[in-house]
């Protein structure tokens, strides 16, 4: 009979088949486990706090430390928690820099055109845990100026107030290639109060029309903010800069000329106020039928067409209350000579002739934008002869959009 506890040679045996047996457990822990048993580093496991945290926002636009950077760069970053993302960008000044956060497409866009050959910081801050930090920042330097600069203009400026067909023009210093109009327009933003639908149209390459669908209401309050600084505008050209106009539609107030009853309505927010005889273009000089707008005002002009109609036809004549509607010489205006044809023949050179007291009544009354139509004569508006924007369907304007 064998005993374990004696000093007999069957006891080395026991100690070898525990010794495997425990060497075989911990091969099995470390299979099942991912890390190998102690002595392969040399010393105890790394602990959980010692391992590298990670973290839950990057900058990925601009790159960090990118110099030559577009002025109207914009910020991507990724986040874990965009909801509880905020995203600070700072000059070199350390001066916050205005701009918007969309934390759907994790951009941050800036208000303006950043400032050329500044050195910019961002600061993206998410959400910190335990195990992941909720910093990151990074620097970029935006591109010096250019040499090729565009200017944009607005015809329109800070609280002017004007008629209900008014078309918001802006114009460019350089033909705008087709290709760049796209991102062009992407930055000519209108608001309006209240809000109305309508789009810009391209009436050439250097100049571009807003208007809504129908006239615009009157009492509006527009706001229109073009961003092109530092926007390549192709061949190596870029927008000089940014601007901003703020405006005010005037109450409603629209002209309508029938050349069959000979008579014009005068409509004020809704409700018709005058209706006034008028004379129109005679036959050999029909007056344009179409929508129109007022697009200048003078109390006393003077009409000299003897260059441009010879001396047979042209003639010089003083004349007061004039509105012009046309780039071509069609205006609305006094014309005593003629008060006794007014609502009955047709005797103009194309203008609306009115009544000395009529033509002073709608002088008085009328604003820069105030539309009227002309309907039923020999001639058809031209399009481009004056502000002809109202004069195309939503359709047609719409097709001159870029986007």
């Amino acid at each position: 009979m064998e005993t374990w506890g004696g000093t007999s040679g069957r006891r080395r045996p026991w100690r070898v088949a525990v010794a495997t047996l425990t060497a075989a457990t911990l091969l099995l822990s470390a299979g099942c486990g991912g890390a190998g048993p102690s002595w392969h580093s040399g010393g105890a496991a790394g602990s959980a706090s010692s391992a590298p945290k990670r973290s839950t926002v990057a900058v990925t636009r601009p790159a960090a430390n990118a110099t030559g950077v577009a002025a109207i760069t914009e910020v991507k970053y990724t986040s874990e928690d965009p909801a509880h993302t905020s995203v600070v960008v700072k000059d070199s000044d350390g001066t916050k820099v205005s701009g918007t956060l969309d934390r759907d497409a994790k951009t941050w866009r800036p208000a303006r055109g950043l400032t050329w050959g500044e050195k910019y910081t961002v600061s993206v801050t998410g959400t910190a845990t335990k195990d992941k930090i909720g910093t990151a920042t990074s620097t970029f330097t935006v591109m010096k100026q250019p040499s090729k600069l565009v200017r944009v203009t607005s015809f329109l400026g800070d609280g002017q107030v004007v008629g209900v067909g008014m078309p918001l023009i802006v114009r460019f210093g350089r033909a705008i290639p087709a290709g760049s109009r796209a991102e062009v327009q992407r930055r000519m933003v209108v608001t309006t109060t209240p809000a109305q639908v309508g789009t810009w149209s391209w009436i050439s390459p250097t100049e571009v029309h807003y208007r809504p669908k129908s006239f615009w209401k009157g009492g509006t309050k527009v706001f229109y903010k073009i961003t092109l600084k530092g926007v390549p505008l192709g061949d190596g050209w870029y927008g000089r800069s940014d601007l901003t106009v703020d405006l005010k539609i005037g109450r409603s107030f629209v002209m309508t000329v029938s050349n069959k009853s000979k008579r014009m309505t005068v409509t004020q927010n809704g409700k018709v106020i005058r209706t006034i005889p008028v004379s129109l273009g005679k036959r050999s000089t029909p007056s344009s039928s179409g929508t129109m707008v007022v697009m200048e005002k003078k109390r006393h002009t003077v009409f000299d067409t003897r260059e441009e109609l010879g001396p047979v036809e042209g003639y010089r004549t003083e004349i007061d209350f004039a509105q012009r509607i046309t780039w071509s010489g069609q205006f609305i205006h006094a014309a005593p000579w003629s008060e006794g044809k007014q609502g009955k023949v047709n005797v103009s050179h194309g203008c609306v002739n009115v009544s000395e007291k009529m033509g002073a009544w709608l002088f008085a009354r009328t604003m820069m934008g105030d539309p009227i139509t002309v309907s039923g004569t020999e001639a058809k508006l031209r399009n481009g002869n004056g502000w002809t924007d109202w004069n195309m369907s939503w359709e047609q304007f719409k097709r001159g959009s870029a986007l």
